[in-house]
């Protein structure tokens, strides 16, 4: 159910869900110019699920954003470019041609469920009865972090016997009638102090290269000279005709 049709639910969507996104991926800059107006702007394009045996938490929340875009390729910047495109499209007044999914979490409890599939339906959907013929996700495979040293590409192309893909997340768009498109290479950037790090995931940083975070889907890339770290996340840019 959207907010446009359920305000009284928004409440529900401020709880956080524990455990279901790696403390790091809270800090992307990007995130909060969309959060924190979502709700204002965007209440057609933002969704709340709830059990009616358990009406006072959500189950699962959903996120979308209307924008333009018509470059012939989907952006390398992925989910960050998506919110920064879709505001500058807003302050200066340009009509959205499309809508892209930013977010579709399930309470770590409720995994398993088939909630995702629905709630990809159900913003499949309400992206249809506003006018748009077009979904497009930049997809953050929930299999990738256990292969963080493999190139997004080559994983993305990994598929079962039957011709869907083995990550269970791309699987459930390509089910849904979701077409991947390519790699979104720096879709997410988070950067930080090493003491920055240190208290996002209790790891040392104590050396320079490559660190594996425990939810990232690649490597962190450690730099002691310089005090920081800096992790650029891939994500698969997935397009759903409606």
């Amino acid at each position: 159910m959207s907010l446009a049709d359920r305000p009284d639910l928004a409440p529900l969507l401020d709880e956080d869900f524990p455990g279901a996104w790696p403390p790091f991926m809270l800090w992307d800059p990007m995130g909060a110019v969309y959060y924190g107006v979502a709700h204002q702007l965007y209440p057609e394009f933002v969704f709340a699920a709830v059990d009616s045996d358990e009406p006072e938490r959500a189950v699962a929340k959903a996120y979308a954003v209307p924008l333009r875009w018509t470059e012939a390729e989907l952006p390398d910047g992925g989910w960050d470019r998506v919110i920064q495109r879709a505001t500058l499209n807003r302050l200066g007044g340009a009509t959205p041609n499309l809508v892209s999914a930013l977010e579709i979490c399930i309470r770590p409890d409720r995994r398993g469920t088939g909630l995702s599939a629905r709630m990809l339906a159900a913003m499949r959907d309400a992206v249809r009865k506003r006018g748009y013929d077009t979904l497009v996700a930049p997809v953050r495979p929930n299999g990738k972090h256990s292969q963080p040293d493999v190139p997004m590409t080559e994983y993305a192309g990994q598929v079962r016997a039957d011709g869907l893909p083995v990550d269970p997340w791309l699987r459930v768009h390509v089910r849904a009638g979701g077409r991947i498109e390519r790699v979104a290479p720096r879709s997410m950037v988070i950067s930080g102090t090493l003491d920055d790090w240190r208290g996002w995931t209790g790891l040392p940083f104590d050396a320079d290269g490559p660190v594996h975070v425990p939810g990232a889907l690649v490597p962190v890339h450690c730099d002691l000279t310089h005090d920081h770290a800096v992790y650029v996340e891939p994500n698969v840019w997935v397009r759903h005709r409606l």
